[in-house]
């Protein structure tokens, strides 16, 4: 302490020292990303703090610290706070710092006016932290203060004596009961008045009155009064929440200046004993003039300025991997898209049929765009040849006769990203044209409710497969479950990408001169006239590979996601329109989606760079997606599909494209037939 003369000693108060726990700084990413985003607004926060004989005593922040109402424990003193976070390290280092805390200060000064801590004294107490949190490296910047006046300068008439030299142990046990009992709101500054030989204590409003004014004679007996507070301290000196609450008495009544206060430092241990408390009898030598605030807290460095807290080694890593790895996605919602839905990604459940070229690359798409739930379907083994093209295989996949794609592809994205729920199933898709042995039908039943539970499983149904009749069955059971279905096939330097409408009812088909309605929109199969047949029979080295260039998967790839994140985002979802024959300027913002208009299907040719955007309404003789077949699957199930493999003609039969091909080539023969008779008339 120092001196001011040979008598009183001028009062040095032990600060707060602050701890932020980890949970802190996890609740404010969490609210930074999903509440606040790039709002600035201060926020209310809590703090506590306790006496600590063992240790410095600090006034800590959790977790729980954003919670609407504090967590309470008899041995801690709630403290309110403000969070100011700033979106940039620039705007962190160059606020103002004495303007801000003089702000501050000027409102903790309106309240002691109005006297309102009279009847709650906690509010006396006040923290502020102004931080920066950068979320990419997981550094968070911040500086806690402490506002409290500057005046006035408080004196002691005599050293601090403990609490023992004035009570005796009957008494000091008393006071701590009865201290114990105060409400939490009560407890930071109180009073501890003697009434013969009992001490009670006392809330400040049994003792001052909010409508007395200031200018009046003090009524208060200070022989028989302690004014107490709840002192963080473990050393002589008095903790910081005296500063404020001497600052409020002297307000209320200034009359006090000119007397002798006796103060308490009530330090009570986590078993409520208050042993260690301290008597101090203050005094005020001079009035005060040109009252400022201070109490920003110092740096390790014993230097005013910020801490940094690098949680970026402590932090769970595959916590910080998932939310790292949303953050591209909030910006784009915060800054360019504020209507986008990043939840329904999330929770969209995708299902991709093949783990190939195709398949991969969608697979990295869907993760980029914020997809948690992808599940793999592929029979074949990951292959020498494979890593370079698909984007999920290493080397090491290829050794030992190589993994299944499928597992393969499953356990790698988790390696990307370790919370994203995937899986690989391992199972041959029977396909039309394909005949199935007797030998193999139990298999092949097998795989048809494999297929089938998979497909009613998932939200999205991703045809990604090598041949077109291995589209099929999967085409069929989605249409019949309405399942969304995104289409994509690759050629040597082109690529259809293209989405499945899922209305299997033919109804009138809502088409004008720029729109079709997304539940009408044909599928895959529906510009077709005949029935798939069995593509890999006789095929050479060459046509059992799929042979592209090696940029077209990559940008089949992502259109695929595109498209289905542009229907996702539509407000009507998979009946979203496709839209055609339009320039932007024409087009009517109800067709269009949170990112654009949605098309039908994408066809590309990279030897002439061009793009195309087809649109094509259901074929009443699809036959995938008609009616005709829908109900045969409906009302034969396991025959009607057997029948389908077994013959390449089952369904042109069952859809009646044998006679519309029957009926073609009888108009082109009887056109031939009249050619024929007017050149012998001629």
């Amino acid at each position: 302490m120092t001196t001011i003369d040979d008598k009183q000693d001028i009062i040095q108060y032990v600060p707060f020292m602050s701890f932020v726990h980890p949970s802190f700084w996890h609740s404010l990413t969490d609210m930074k990303l999903n509440v606040d985003k790039l709002n600035e607004n201060t926020k209310q926060i809590y703090g506590r703090y306790s006496y600590r004989d063992d240790i410095i005593s600090v006034l800590e922040v959790d977790g729980t610290s954003f919670n609407k109402d504090p967590e309470t424990e008899f041995h801690y003193i709630n403290v309110t706070g403000t969070l100011m976070n700033k979106n940039t390290i620039e705007d962190f280092k160059n606020i103002d710092k004495a303007a801000l805390i003089n702000s501050v200060g000027e409102i903790m000064r309106a309240n002691i006016q109005i006297k309102s801590w009279i009847d709650n004294p906690n509010s006396l107490l006040n923290f502020f932290v102004l931080s920066f949190a950068d979320l990419k490296k997981f550094h968070y910047y911040y500086w806690f203060a402490f506002p409290a006046p500057s005046q006035p300068v408080v004196c002691l008439k005599e050293k601090c004596k403990n609490i023992s030299t004035c009570f005796n142990e009957k008494q000091i046990k008393e006071i701590s009961q009865s201290y114990q009992l105060l409400e939490i709101s009560q407890k930071c500054f109180f009073a501890i008045v003697k009434d013969g030989d009992l001490y009670n204590v006392v809330t400040l409003s049994k003792i001052l009155d909010k409508n007395r004014n200031k200018d009046e004679e003090s009524n208060i007996d200070l022989t028989n009064t302690f004014f107490a507070f709840a002192d963080h301290s473990n050393c002589e000196n008095p903790g910081w929440p005296l500063r404020i609450f001497l600052a409020a008495l002297f307000e209320y009544c200034p009359d006090l200046s000119k007397t002798i206060i006796k103060v308490i430092g009530i330090r009570c241990s986590k078993n409520g004993a208050i042993n260690n408390s301290q008597i101090y009898n203050i005094t005020v030598p001079e009035t005060p003039q040109n009252v400022g605030w201070v109490g920003w807290e110092r740096n390790e460095r014993g230097n005013f300025g910020p801490k940094l807290a690098n949680m970026s080694s402590s932090m769970d890593p595959v916590k910080l991997a998932d939310t790292s790895s949303d953050l591209n996605i909030k910006l784009m919602k915060w800054r360019l898209v504020p209507d986008l839905d990043v939840t329904i990604m999330k929770e969209t459940k995708c299902l991709l049929l093949g783990a190939g070229t195709l398949g991969c690359h969608v697979a990295r798409d869907l993760l980029a765009w914020g997809f948690r739930h992808i599940t793999f379907i592929d029979s074949g083994k990951v292959s020498y040849s494979n890593p370079t093209r698909q984007v999920l295989y290493t080397y090491q996949d290829c050794l030992n006769g190589g993994r299944r794609k499928s597992e393969a592809a499953a356990d790698n994205l988790k390696l990307i990203l370790p919370t994203v729920q995937s899986k690989g199933l391992v199972f041959h898709i029977p396909m039309p044209g394909h005949p199935i042995g007797e030998s193999l039908k139990d298999e092949t039943v097998t795989n048809i409710e494999l297929l089938t539970e998979a497909i009613k499983d998932h939200d999205v149904i991703f045809l990604l497969l090598d041949t077109r009749e291995a589209r099929w069955l999967p085409t069929l059971i989605s249409a019949h479950y309405g399942k969304i279905t995104i289409n994509a096939a690759l050629g040597f330097d082109s690529y259809l990408v293209m989405r499945h409408g899922i209305s299997s009812a033919q109804e009138e088909t809502s088409i004008n001169s720029t729109f079709v309605s997304g539940d009408q929109l044909g599928c895959y199969f529906c510009n077709d006239v005949t029935a798939p047949g069995n593509s890999l029979k006789d095929r050479t080295l060459d046509q059992q590979c799929t042979v592209s260039r090696a940029g077209v998967a990559a940008i089949a790839g992502a259109l695929a996601v595109e498209l289905l994140v542009g229907t996702l985002q539509h407000p009507l979802r998979v009946k979203a329109p496709a839209v055609y024959n339009l320039t932007d300027e024409e087009l009517d913002p109800k067709l269009q989606g949170v990112l654009g208009p949605i098309p039908h299907s994408i066809r590309g040719f990279l030897h002439s760079h061009q793009t195309v955007l087809p649109t094509c309404t259901k074929f009443k003789q699809c036959i995938a997606c008609s009616e005709v077949v829908i109900g045969k699957y409906k009302e034969e199930g396991l025959d009607f599909l057997m029948n389908v493999f077994n013959s390449g003609t089952y369904l042109e039969d069952v859809t009646g494209l044998s006679e519309l091909q029957l009926t073609a080539e009888m108009t082109e023969i009887l056109t031939l037939s009249d050619e024929d008779q007017d050149t012998t008339s001629i």
